[in-house]
């Protein structure tokens, strides 16, 4: 059976701050708007609880400010599909092709706002042991260790923001990096200042262990080569992130870090085709540059498909 054929000015694919924004203003300038997204619409900032620098806002939780986006855009006609399983894509030419589990979209624009993923740890048992005890998201699943032991891995200011925050919950909390911290240094000082975490610097995750869930962690310490045994109710990864570009990863030239090659104009090297968000290659990742991105690209689509002529 085949599926219906939907025309658009612009489809959006990924519903984070980026994509949002681009739907907002594409909207706005009397596009046919689609926003398609796999998963829940907010990327990954829906899980955070508490954001405080998006300006003119002193406090608000990702979900409430994914959802205010997304209704803005709505407001203006923008189309929100949510998990609506993208099968393929074809970018190439004037009309670019957009298969999802119940429809072809046809586009003549596309925008990329696909985000990205955290990283996992690359240990044998990490699988096994996914949602029964190892997690990938401090703020949708922190709170089911209240009263527990809980492990971080990473060194960043993303893991070391989530030791601070996963304090609310566990008893205790390690922080585990295998080198030295890479937070900035008031992010370093809260972590330090914090009664309840233990940072375990120069040591390596070398094994999870447990029955049916996660109960040690073998840690290696990478001076002496000594290894011990840890005992956690917990552990959340936070040691790096992926650029989410299965779809056209054989479209689109990525740079040797797997992200999309766009300047700050968010033209990729397809005609029609932008990336917005943290799927781009760039220097900074934050919500306010998301937002930025997705104003770029929308305004550039616009002027994309004024010059072909052509709305649908």
């Amino acid at each position: 059976m085949s599926k219906t054929e939907i025309a658009k000015d612009v489809v959006i694919i990924g519903a984070g701050i980026a994509g949002l924004t681009a739907g907002l203003y594409a909207a706005r300038l009397e596009l046919k708007t689609l926003i398609l997204e796999n998963a829940l619409v907010g990327g990954q900032i829906s899980s955070a609880a508490n954001i405080e620098n998006y300006p003119g806002i002193a406090h608000i939780g990702g979900n409430k400010l994914s959802t205010v986006v997304m209704q803005q855009a709505q407001s203006f006609g923008a189309e929100v599909d949510e998990f609506d399983e993208i099968e393929r894509v074809e970018l190439d030419g004037t009309e670019k092709l957009i298969e999802t589990a119940n429809y072809c979209y046809r586009a003549k624009a596309v925008i990329l706002a696909t985000g990205q993923h955290r990283r996992k740890l690359g240990l044998q048992e990490e699988a096994r042991f996914a949602n029964r005890g190892v997690h990938y998201c401090e703020v949708c699943d922190g709170h089911v260790y209240q009263g527990k032991i809980i492990a971080v891995a990473g060194g960043g200011n993303s893991a070391v923001d989530a030791a601070i925050f996963l304090t609310k919950y566990g008893a205790k909390v390690y922080l585990i990096h295998r080198s030295e911290l890479r937070a900035d240094e008031s992010s370093q000082q809260k972590l330090f200042d914090n009664p309840k975490i233990e940072v375990i610097l120069q040591t390596k995750i070398a094994k999870l262990l447990g029955d049916t869930r996660l109960r040690q962690l073998e840690l290696l310490d990478r001076s002496t080569e000594a290894s011990r045994l840890l005992e956690v109710d917990g552990l959340f990864v936070n040691v790096g992130v992926e650029p989410n570009v299965e779809l056209f990863r054989d479209q689109i030239k990525l740079n040797e870090r797997g992200f999309v090659i766009a300047g700050e104009d968010c033209r990729t090297n397809l005609e029609g085709v932008f990336a917005a968000g943290d799927v781009r290659e760039k220097e900074f990742r934050q919500l306010t540059t998301a937002a930025a991105d997705g104003t770029v690209a929308a305004l550039q689509a616009d002027r994309y498909i004024r010059q072909l002529g052509i709305r649908n």
